[in-house]
């Protein structure tokens, strides 16, 4: 039963996660005891890899004030949403991926893949996410200072999506910290380092990464070891536990 669920979650979990699911399943243990018989199946959760420091230089781009300043725990959907663009390694070329997160559950609510960084890309992913969570209020979006997120048709699209717009520091990672997890979650879980042979067999597979597994069935200590699915889903039926 171990190795099915190690299976199951992609054989990306370690044993704190796999303990959590052996008890959703009614299964009595400690997780000690996991630990010891995954260590003697060889199960282990996939390890992340050092991201390279990166050097920047020229002129900074226009910015607007940094609104969200870390405050990264949010009580309520739809009240701050994060952003960012990765690129993946394909036979074909470089594949570049935007996403939009909700930060209330870490769910990845807008995504979009394109062959180059372009403000449409951006805009396609933000799109996705107004149209598939349909805010009533105005929204914070949060992004670093590239320039798809400085152009004029990013500004025009915000104003007309009743979206307000909050940016990192120039050359800070941390401060959109978790669109970074989130990529360092889907390149090591998923991506790891392979090559894909197209494009479209690497959009196939982060559409299966995001839509089949992030969404609706990863982990989160976040969400107290809810799916972000599933987290949303526990909170609107139980307001109270917000």
């Amino acid at each position: 039963m171990l190795k099915e669920a190690w299976q199951d979650s992609g054989k990306v979990y370690g044993y704190r996660k796999l303990h959590d699911d052996l008890r959703d399943q009614g299964e009595t243990c400690c997780p000690n005891r996991v630990a010891r018989l995954a260590r003697l199946a060889g199960i282990k959760a996939q390890i992340g890899y050092k991201r390279r420091a990166a050097k920047y230089g020229g002129r900074p781009s226009i910015a607007v004030d940094n609104t969200l300043a870390r405050q990264f725990d949010v009580a309520t959907p739809d009240k701050v949403w994060v952003t960012d663009i990765t690129y993946i390694r394909t036979y074909e070329g470089f594949a570049y991926l935007a996403v939009v997160i909700d930060l209330y559950s870490r769910k990845v609510i807008g995504w979009a893949m394109q062959s180059r960084q372009t403000t449409d890309l951006v805009l396609q992913a933000l799109l996705m996410a107004v149209w598939r969570r349909k805010p009533k209020n105005r929204v914070l979006i949060y992004s670093d200072q590239g320039s798809q997120f400085t152009s004029i048709d990013w500004a025009s699209f915000l104003r007309h999506h009743n979206l307000e717009h909050s940016m990192s520091r120039r050359g800070n990672c941390h401060d959109n910290a978790v669109a970074e997890s989130f990529f360092n979650l889907l390149k090591r879980e998923r991506i790891r380092r392979t090559t894909y042979r197209t494009r479209g067999d690497a959009r196939q597979d982060v559409f299966d990464y995001i839509e089949m597994f992030y969404n609706p069935k990863r982990k989160h200590a976040n969400n107290g070891m809810l799916s972000p699915v599933n987290f949303e889903r526990q909170q609107k039926l139980n307001p109270q536990d917000v």
